[in-house]
């Protein structure tokens, strides 16, 4: 494993090396030789001049809002789907997991038109919306197999002991769903925040660009200045790599929920 592991942490080395070499080094020395002289110039360029700074704000405002947004309607459909006869409920889950499967190419000028029609367009609120409306039929459908497993014995002692639907979603069902619901914060905050798709289909400002279109901004009034490009990729990374190391232990018991039943 040690090899594969090498080799996997390399091109990150790589990287690093560079962001932290100046400009003069790379351009006299070329970028894959030795460092010889070290600065963080590169990040304060890539954070002030590069706008990365406002965008890596705006990329956590759209992130944090569409994973409690997502996590809290999914839940929801969920509960209701897997606990309760709704008509037509399960041809309701498979429409909204075969949503999931559409090419969101084709659906661009549809949800750019629609966020017009809406007001919304060149807005975050634009981003949170479309990245919410797919992103809930997946979570509603894995949330639904989960509580699906949950045993009927556990709902009767709580209706029993005189619990209503909102107390039994609330202080039985969520807390049981922990695993699950902190798997799909990790897998949903990473592709949000490496979302570039969406964000170029309804947002036109750039002041309100997250972080993956700044460093494409970034990419081309600074082609040359690979140590400031460097710079701002390894800006962009910190915030998934947090949430990676932040939600592991949870991550890996969610991915394994249902494997020994």
């Amino acid at each position: 494993m040690t090899p594969i592991a090498v080799l996997w942490v390399l091109p990150l080395v790589f990287v690093v090396m560079i962001a932290i070499r100046s400009f003069d080094d790379i351009a006299g020395n070329g970028l894959g030789s030795w460092p010889r002289e070290f600065t963080l110039g590169a990040f304060r360029t890539a954070w002030v001049d590069g706008s990365i700074g406002q965008a890596l704000g705006n990329s956590i405002v759209i992130t944090v809002s569409v994973v409690v947004v997502v996590l809290l309607l999914a839940s929801l459909s969920a509960f209701a789907l897997s606990r309760y006869r709704i008509p037509f409920g399960r041809a309701i889950l498979l429409i909204m997991l075969a949503g999931n499967l559409l090419p969101p190419q084709i659906l661009l000028i549809p949800v750019a038109k629609i966020c017009e029609l809406l007001g919304i367009y060149d807005t975050l609120l634009a981003v949170v919306a479309v990245q919410v409306g797919f992103g809930m039929g997946f979570f509603t459908f894995v949330l639904y197999g989960f509580m699906r497993s949950l045993p009927d014995e556990l709902f009767e002692a709580a209706r029993i002991d005189g619990a209503g639907d909102l107390r039994i979603y609330a202080t039985m069902v969520m807390p049981l769903c922990r695993p699950a619901l902190a798997a799909l914060a990790a897998l949903e905050s990473t592709w949000v925040f490496n979302d570039l798709l969406w964000a170029l289909t309804v947002l036109r400002t750039d002041t309100k660009f997250p972080i993956t279109a700044a460093l494409l901004n970034l990419q081309g009034g600074y082609s040359s200045s690979w140590n400031v490009i460097a710079a701002g990729s390894l800006i962009a990374a910190i915030p998934t790599t947090i949430v990676f190391f932040a939600f592991q232990r949870h991550f890996v018991s969610g991915l394994l929920v249902g494997v020994n039943k």
